[in-house]
């Protein structure tokens, strides 16, 4: 794929063009040493697939330009995006921190004509907009795997099979759309069609197997890509409209940052168990590969709350352990789309200067990390501002200064870098009420970013707020500069571009009621020896049954409460996104809005009277946000609204914690009709 520089705007990174959609992503590269060269990442660009076409360039400028021409989109219309993805075992290497070597490992991946020779197991970004047609042909040219079903569906099988999920569409979930209920065995094609409606939100959204029984192995494969929606609809006095047309001009930059735990593993070849390093405790400290073994994903046992932590490993980002992020200057506003697209593990994100004279980093230990990290990434944490969560524009900017992606979140965040030289992208330590794995999660560094140049910018709100309210003068319509300049000034409101009106209590069918619950937990059950104990991940406190589900009746407005018995879990639901109400922790305080702090060692009603200690932060901004991923605590009761808009059929609540899926924790939806008397028809009858 190759650059394009902008050579009339010299302060900004360079702008990556693609096939008739130009993608504002900041693609720029160099070599901190030549032993680092081939470490160096292109960040954040990922080969992305459009339909075909010529190649645009996109004048933005910041003056006279029209939102359709500043992305390099066609005016809204039929449009069909054709696109192509091999499914096939891919040779590649990653760094691996324990050894500082690369490991040799052999990978299910996807593959497309864009694919990084670099990464090649790094899926494309796929982009597209309202009103267009994505078809996505998916071949599947794994080997077959006869006699591959267990007796029981909820034991992780048939790793080979496979099929497709666009997580957070608002797209038909039956036939050939986004369609989790169907099998793609090997040597097998299928193509995916999603139509996807001209009032369709813009945003950030991603891809993934979701074929139950081998998703966690598929997607810890590296098999997940980012998926952006690109907007040119301006606000009106009846509509609002898209935040993509107020990010225009040479203040601003993007990138796509997608981290991923890739939990590849090279086996003894007599015993098949996993190789590993252990510390002078016997404590197991990495996952190591020998000269000439490569390192594959092949069994659950690789998976499990001790396993990322055990295996030494980083997280990735585009496919590149500790990548080199390089900032033309401090006048750069960067939108960072994040997205967790790995299977478990909390990442914690945060930015902070990189000490001046640090010793080198890149052959760290991951045990090493965290004493490194709180040695040399110094100062306070640079201010983040969420624009949107999942996908989903705020009415209001979230500032922050540490950023919680759960697996499956997605978060775009403006981040300015107030000053030249080195920042840490560092994922920060988290207690374990906190992760999805229920354990404390040290320190690590992710990467560094590099800022060439540039003044020095002693307030980054006040620069954000006057760089968005330019931008607005000259983007937006005359009718609404005002309006929407208003609302910056005042709080950085988004009110124009925010995708879903709230959900009010007389909208609900059924006010006061709490329609629908869920609650998860995972139960462990005797068997009859020597048969060891069973333990069943469910969801009501029921396994996966695929020929049950939860029916639903199209046009409601409901309210659900989300909850958990047994550890932490991130609750997922397709098609339709929600709305956070209120998150109540164990001692019944409402900690959505950040008005009841909420302390880690709070587990029990008995401990509300304790003194607080270690405060977690990542409910503290969600009220009234939109998501189609949430973050479940044991104890705590969410409370969340949906809208069930346009779609019937049958599709899947599940945990984002992939290998809990893939055991269990999972349930069908059924979106019937109503039926005319207050209930729900399907079929004839």
């Amino acid at each position: 794929m190759n650059k394009t520089t902008n050579a009339s705007r010299p302060r900004r990174a360079q702008v990556r063009l693609d096939y008739a959609i130009a993608a504002l992503l900041a693609a720029v590269g160099g070599a901190a040493s030549a032993q680092d060269a081939e470490r160096i990442d292109t960040p954040p660009v990922l080969a992305t697939i459009v339909r075909d076409g010529a190649v645009k360039k996109a004048a933005v400028e910041g003056a006279a330009v029209t939102p359709a021409t500043a992305f390099g989109l066609p005016e809204l219309g039929p449009h069909e995006a054709p696109l192509t993805l091999d499914i096939q075992l891919t040779t590649s290497r990653i760094l691996n921190p324990a050894t500082g070597v690369y490991d040799t490992v052999e990978l299910r991946s996807y593959k497309s004509p864009k694919t990084d020779p670099a990464v090649p197991f790094v899926a494309p970004t796929i982009q597209t907009q309202p009103g267009e047609t994505v078809r996505i042909t998916l071949n599947n040219n794994l080997e077959k795997e006869p006699n591959c079903k267990p007796p029981n569906i909820n034991t992780p099988h048939c790793f080979n099979s496979t099929n497709l999920h666009s997580h957070g569409l608002w797209v038909s979930p039956t036939g050939n759309s986004d369609n989790v209920l169907i099998t793609i065995r090997p040597k097998v094609s299928f193509q995916y069609e999603y139509n996807i409606p001209f009032d369709h939100p813009s945003g950030t959204f991603w891809y993934h197997p979701h074929l139950h029984g081998s998703t966690a192995l598929q997607v810890a494969s590296g098999m997940a890509g980012t998926m952006i929606v690109r907007g040119s609809r301006q606000p009106t006095r009846e509509k609002t409209g898209d935040i993509d047309t107020l990010l225009v001009g040479k203040a601003f930059s993007e990138r796509v940052a997608q981290f991923q735990q890739v939990q590849y593993a090279c086996r003894d070849k007599v015993t098949n168990q996993i190789k590993v390093k252990k510390n002078d405790k016997g404590e197991v400290i990495a996952w190591i590969c020998d000269p000439g073994d490569i390192g594959r994903i092949t069994s659950y046992d690789q998976f499990g709350p001790s396993s990322w932590k055990q295996s030494g490993r980083y997280t990735s980002v585009n496919g590149r352990v500790l990548p080199i992020f390089e900032v033309t200057d401090t006048g750069t506003i960067e939108r960072w789309r994040a997205v967790h697209a790995g299977v478990r593990n909390t990442i914690s994100l945060q930015f902070k200067r990189l000490r001046e004279g640090a010793p080198a980093f890149e052959r760290l230990a991951a045990v090493d990390q965290a004493e490194w990290a709180k040695a040399n990434c110094v100062g306070d944490p640079l201010r983040q501002w969420e624009i949107a969560a999942d996908g989903l524009t705020h009415a209001q900017i979230i500032e922050k200064t540490q950023n919680t992606l759960q697996p499956g979140y997605r978060s775009d965040v403006l981040v300015v870098f107030p000053e030249p030289g080195r920042y840490c992208v560092i994922d920060a330590e988290a207690p374990p009420e906190a992760t999805v794995n229920v354990q404390a999660e040290s320190r690590q560094l992710l990467g560094t970013v590099v800022v060439k140049g540039g003044a020095v910018i002693a307030d980054p709100k006040q620069y954000l707020t006057q760089r968005l309210v330019e931008a607005a003068g000259v983007t937006q319509r005359p009718e609404m500069r005002d309006a929407i300049k208003t609302d910056l000034v005042n709080g950085l409101k988004l009110t124009n571009f925010e995708p879903h009106k709230t959900i009010t209590d007389g909208e609900l069918t059924k006010p006061g009621t709490v329609a629908q619950k869920v609650e998860f937990n995972i139960v462990t059950k005797e068997a009859v020896p020597p048969d060891p104990p069973v333990t069943e991940f469910q969801v009501n406190d029921k396994p996966y049954d695929p020929k049950t589900a939860r029916e639903l009746v199209l046009g409601r407005v409901e309210e659900w409460e989300l909850s958990s018995k047994v550890a932490n879990h991130p609750f997922h639901i397709h098609v339709n996104p929600f709305q956070v109400v209120k998150i109540l922790n164990v001692c019944d305080q409402d900690v959505s809005d950040g008005k009841n702090p909420d302390y880690t060692n709070w587990k029990t009603k008995d401990d509300c009277k304790k003194p607080g200690e270690k405060p977690d932060t990542q409910y503290s901004t969600l009220k009234n946000t939109w998501r189609d991923t949430l973050f479940v605590k044991q104890g705590y009761k969410l409370y969340v609204r949906s809208r069930y808009e346009r779609y019937i059929g049958e599709y899947v609540l599940h945990c984002h914690i992939l290998d809990h899926e893939d055991n269990g924790m999972m349930q069908n939806i059924r979106m019937v009709l109503p039926d005319g008397d207050g209930g729900g028809v399907m079929g004839h009858h």
